[in-house]
């Protein structure tokens, strides 16, 4: 990960940027620039991944015109090859290199052009405007606001921004900003035409595109490794690793001390692709401890994301303090693709599209954030297989009566897709549990049973009620949103709301995001 600011006007106190900026340090704690951009300013921290050497390092510059990017391009060789045949030229072997050069010859068609997980921020020389951008799912984090002259702010994370806006806004993921507006130029989500292919072509697809979107995310000139539950999504990404590996892969998995589901599926996962792997056991101590550094960290009050994030930022602490891994890749983004246990309850085909066109278009404020925060604090950096932009089109676009649970196992297009020898039968098949509870049900009732104790019933009543904007609901979610406010105050819009099951279907009217509250559970926890 890396980190980008962008003051894109006049400067009243340039200082006062420079300590925002220095908030995420962690992010990119190699090397550090800021530099004038016309009246304005752009800054840089680095995390060196692709192009190690300091002709890499960013603000890159072309006559003049200056560009700062916290991303991976994929595929990058074959535009710098064009853009080489064109007359440019290219001082270090980092991937963002090529955008001044591509910003030159497309204007802003180029961000449609990309397979990327990014964001940037361009200063145009000749026109003397600033451009920003983000990829079409938000896997790498931008934040806006104004000052108090009306010139807009860019930068990675909210705590950038705090004392220089007022109102501190995601960017709108696949969207760009010019001359005042908002442009989108990619909506991943949406669907302009239905697939009809049968079962085992869908099936086929599936895995060819999972396949190349975790070969591409492979190539890296700092040392790679990978997060491992035990569950599908994670052990399916280090299976076709391990095949693309010519040494060993190194995967690692974190579990409470008492009761973890996962270690051992881990473990199991692990001991069949032949990994190098890495335990990391966290107490109830542990997660109680780290809370408020989440909390502040992630920038949300959401449960779900909150209690997440507890096991992945302290074994991502642990890979940072323990190794030279610097690049991590994740299962993240499966779950809104193909199903969660509460979408066995949608009404309708239709339905189900709808609600998984909501989530894709939300992600950026829920599981992609955590697994950004996460690691990026721990100075690593996250690859995301599952948003991979030709995989998360393909699967959106796939009939939705495919992707209902009539199965009697949900996410079985995914499982069937791998069918074989990838995964041992009981990790292919095995029910998903929740994120958060596998890592041990204990972790999320230890955070209850803090938060219960923190609160009378007539002191909960009277203090979620300060709140009118997702207001909390239960004695956990106030105590998240009080730790929330005491770093963000006044910002909660920066999310939409709490991620819960759909409320208005039938069997999903609970009072708890954890799947262990519906009925459907079952086997999941075990």
């Amino acid at each position: 990960m890396c980190s980008i600011v962008g003051y894109c006007g006049p400067v009243a106190d340039p200082e006062a940027i420079r300590r925002g900026f220095d908030r995420t340090r962690s992010r990119g704690p190699d090397d550090s620039r800021m530099v004038q951009a016309g009246e304005g300013l752009l800054g840089f921290h680095r995390l060196a991944i692709m192009g190690l050497t300091p002709e890499g390092m960013q603000p890159f510059e072309l006559e003049g015109s200056l560009a700062v990017c916290n991303g991976e391009i994929y595929g990058f060789e074959k535009l710098k090859e064009e853009l080489i045949g064109k007359g440019y030229t290219f001082r270090s072997g980092s991937d963002c290199e090529i955008l001044l050069p591509l910003y030159r010859e497309y204007g802003a068609d180029m961000f449609a052009m990309l397979d990327a997980e990014f964001a940037c921020i361009l200063y145009d020389a000749g026109t003397g405007e600033f451009i920003a951008a983000r990829d079409p799912i938000g896997i790498r984090p931008l934040y806006y606001g104004y000052d108090s002259a009306g010139t807009i702010i860019f930068a990675s994370e909210p705590k950038n921004l705090l004392g220089l806006t007022d109102r501190i806004m995601p960017f709108p993921p696949g969207h760009y900003y010019r001359g005042g507006e908002f442009v989108c130029y990619r909506d991943i989500a949406g669907v302009d035409r239905a697939c009809r292919d049968d079962l085992d072509t869908v099936c086929a697809n599936i895995r060819e595109k999972l396949v190349a979107g975790v070969e591409k995310r492979l190539v890296s000139d700092a040392k790679v490794g990978f997060l491992l539950s035990g569950g599908l999504d994670s052990s399916l990404v280090c299976a076709i690793a391990a095949r693309r590996s010519q040494t060993p892969i190194r995967t690692f998995a974190v579990g409470m001390d008492i009761d973890a589901i996962d270690l051992k599926y881990a473990r199991e996962a692990a001991d069949y692709i032949g990994s190098d792997h890495t335990e990391v056991i966290i107490t109830k101590q542990d997660v109680l401890s780290a809370l408020e550094t989440v909390v502040e960290l992630l920038g949300t009050y959401d449960i779900t994301t909150i209690r997440a994030s507890m096991g992945m930022y302290l074994i991502c602490r642990a890979i940072h303090e323990r190794t030279d891994v610097r690049v991590l890749l994740t299962g993240e983004i499966s779950d809104e693709l193909f199903g969660y246990k509460y979408t066995d309850f949608a009404p309708s085909a239709q339905a189900f599209q709808e609600e998984a066109e909501k989530r894709v278009r939300e992600l950026h404020m829920y599981d992609v954030l955590r697994a950004d925060r996460c690691v990026s604090v721990n100075s690593l950096e996250a690859r995301v297989p599952f948003g991979d932009l030709d995989f998360v089109q393909y699967v959106m676009s796939i009939d939705p009566e495919k992707k209902l649970n009539a199965y009697g196992k949900g996410k079985y297009l995914l499982r069937r897709a791998f069918e074989g020898d990838w995964l041992p039968e009981s990790i292919l098949w095995r029910e998903k549990a929740a994120f958060s509870d596998a890592v041990g049900h204990s972790l999320a009732d230890d955070l209850k049973e803090y938060a219960e104790g923190r609160y009378t019933d007539g002191e909960f009543e009277a203090r979620r009620r300060r709140y009118t904007h997702a207001r909390p609901f239960t004695k956990e979610s106030l105590l998240y949103r009080e730790i929330f406010e005491k770093y963000y105050p006044g910002q909660s819009h920066m999310v939409a709301d709490f991620w819960m099951p759909n409320r208005s279907w039938e069997g999903c009217d609970v009072n708890d995001p954890s799947a262990r509250v519906l009925a459907n559970y079952g086997d999941s926890g075990v």
